[in-house]
C-alpha cells in the first residue's frame, strides 16, 4: 500500500498548502471560510485514510485462537523444559515429534512440563500405536516424598513422583474413548465418551489426530479432530503440570509400543 506512506502525503500536504489560493483582503469572509474547510476536510480525510489502514493491518490478530497467541511448548528439537516423572519408559525427538516408548517392568510413566498451568487452551497432534493405551495429563501434580490426601472424602495415598489429575485419554482399542476425560490416579473416568458417538468415530487409527483442551476455571472442554467430545464442571484441581503419558504394559507383552505428539501448543487465558 505505498500510496499511503507518509511521505507521499506530506507531498500532498505541501502542494495542496502551496497550491490554495491565498483570499486577497478584497475577497469575502465566505471564500476565506470555504477554502479553509476545503483543505481541512482533504487533511482530515488523509489522516483517516492512515488510521483506517493502520486499524486492518493490526485486526487479523484480532479473535480468541488466532495462532499468534498461542505458544509452542515444544521446539521440535529436543525435550528441553519437559522432564520424566514416575515410571522408566523412553522419550526421544524424532522427525520433528515427542515419540513414547514402552519398556518392560515400568507402571505409567509422563513427560511433563516444568511450568504449572491454570486456565489455558492446549492443542496437539497424536498418533498412537494399535494397543498402547496413552493420555496427555493436564492440572495435573505429583509430590516429592510419599504423601496422604482426602479425595472424595477418602485418604489416598500417593508414592514419590506418582503424577495424578485430569487427563485427556488416548484410547486406540475398539471401545473408542479417545478425548475422554479421565482423572489419573485418583477418582477415575469423569467423562467417557460411551453415549457420544460421533466422538468416537472421529478418531483415526493409525494416522495423526488433533486434540484439544480447554480449562476455564471449573469448566473443562475436549475435542478430537475438531468434534466435541466431553464437557464436565470439576474444582478438585485449577492448576498444574502438562504430562505426556506412556502407559505401562502388563506382564507378557513384548516393549516397543510408541505413541507420538507434534505441534504441542497453548494459549493462557
Amino acid at each position: 500500500m505505498s500510496s499511503l506512506k507518509p511521505d507521499r502525503f506530506g507531498g500532498a500536504f505541501a502542494r495542496l498548502q502551496s497550491s490554495a489560493v491565498k483570499p486577497a483582503s478584497s475577497h469575502s469572509a465566505l471564500s476565506r471560510s470555504a477554502g479553509g474547510l476545503l483543505l481541512g476536510g482533504v487533511l482530515a480525510l488523509a489522516v483517516f485514510s492512515l488510521t483506517g489502514c493502520d486499524k486492518a493491518g493490526s485486526g487479523d490478530s484480532a479473535g480468541p485462537d488466532k495462532a499468534g497467541d498461542f505458544v509452542s511448548l515444544f521446539n521440535g528439537k529436543d525435550l528441553q523444559g519437559w522432564e520424566r516423572h514416575s515410571g522408566e519408559a523412553e522419550y526421544r525427538v524424532e522427525e520433528g515429534a515427542i515419540v513414547g516408548k514402552t519398556v518392560a517392568n515400568s507402571g505409567n510413566t509422563f513427560l511433563c512440563t516444568a511450568k504449572k498451568y491454570g486456565d489455558f487452551i492446549l492443542e496437539f497432534e497424536f498418533k498412537v500405536a494399535p494397543e498402547l493405551n496413552s493420555g496427555v495429563q493436564f492440572r495435573s501434580e505429583f509430590f516429592d516424598a510419599e504423601t496422604e490426601i482426602t479425595v472424595d472424602g477418602k485418604p489416598k495415598k500417593f508414592p514419590a513422583d506418582r503424577v495424578f489429575g485430569y487427563q485427556y485419554e488416548i484410547d486406540p482399542s475398539p471401545r473408542s474413548y479417545t478425548a475422554g476425560i479421565y482423572d489419573e490416579g485418583r477418582r477415575g473416568w469423569l467423562a467417557n465418551l460411551q453415549e457420544n458417538e460421533p466422538a468416537r468415530k472421529a478418531f483415526k487409527a493409525g494416522d495423526w489426530n488433533k486434540g484439544r483442551i480447554e480449562c476455564r476455571k471449573d469448566k473443562i472442554k475436549t475435542l478430537i479432530n475438531g468434534v466435541k467430545a466431553a464437557e464436565v464442571t470439576d474444582s478438585m484441581t485449577l492448576t498444574g503440570i502438562i504430562g505426556l503419558q506412556v502407559h505401562g504394559i502388563g506382564k507378557g507383552k513384548a516393549p516397543g509400543d510408541e505413541v507420538r505428539w507434534r505441534n504441542i501448543r497453548i494459549k493462557e487465558l
